[in-house]
């Protein structure tokens, strides 16, 4: 799962990128706002996290923007001001969600996991395709209650597939999922992560779409 945090406050963005980045996500970032409306137009993301109060262009112009723009990636707003008016009008905005500085970092982190998760049509903070289980809360996964020791790239190879269940996932969709902005894409190595992560699993969950991509699914729904 790939996140844009783009606030201002160095120290703030960086203590909740590498938050993020501990609880196994990738994460780009921005420090104005018409970088944050610019990586948010031009590169797919899971969820953004965006400030209200940005310089060059503020948080409620840059998600307006987007949703005219027709992007739909969960955003949650932070804001550091205590009126309600500047809350209403980032949920009118667009925005999804929001937070009032200050905060506890958990507090963001399970906001946006619950973004997310619904985002894809998720309730629950445990996701389930046969034996397999992924904790998004404690970003751990396990095949019939056994934990799977997976290396970062696997989680997050597994957690996209399983956060979108029954979906043909490209390998293009992937990479852009996986990787942040500067990492150099190689499209053949998600066929060697799959190739592992098919062999950690030990059930057969994941169908491979002939010139398409990947599919998870139950054993029950395999094709």
């Amino acid at each position: 799962m790939r996140i844009l945090v783009v606030e201002d406050d160095e120290n703030l963005n960086r203590q909740l990128s590498e938050a993020l980045k501990e609880s196994g996500y990738v994460v780009d970032q921005a420090f104005d706002g018409e970088e944050g409306h610019y990586l948010g137009e031009t590169e797919p993301y899971d969820a953004v996290i965006l400030d209200i109060g940005l310089p060059e262009m503020d948080g409620i112009t840059v998600v307006e923007k987007w949703r005219a723009a027709g992007k739909g990636m969960p955003v949650l707003m932070l804001t550091a001001r205590d009126r309600w008016s500047d809350k209403v009008a980032g949920i009118d905005a667009g925005a999804d969600d929001y937070v009032a500085k200050p905060f506890h970092v958990e507090e963001v982190l399970a906001r946006v996991r619950a973004l997310i998760r619904r985002a894809a049509g998720h309730s629950s903070s445990e996701i389930v395709c046969g034996p397999v289980k992924l904790d998004t809360k404690a970003s751990k996964a396990t095949v019939n209650g056994t934990a799977l020791k997976l290396t970062s790239h696997e989680f997050r190879l597994l957690s996209y597939l399983m956060h979108h269940m029954g979906q043909v996932v490209s390998r293009t969709e992937l990479i852009e999922h996986m990787y942040d902005q500067d990492f150099d894409r190689d499209s053949n190595t998600i066929e060697v992560f799959v190739g592992r992560l098919r062999k950690k699993i030990g059930v057969d969950l994941i169908e491979t779409v002939r010139g398409l991509g990947y599919r998870m699914q139950a054993p029950s729904d395999v094709r």
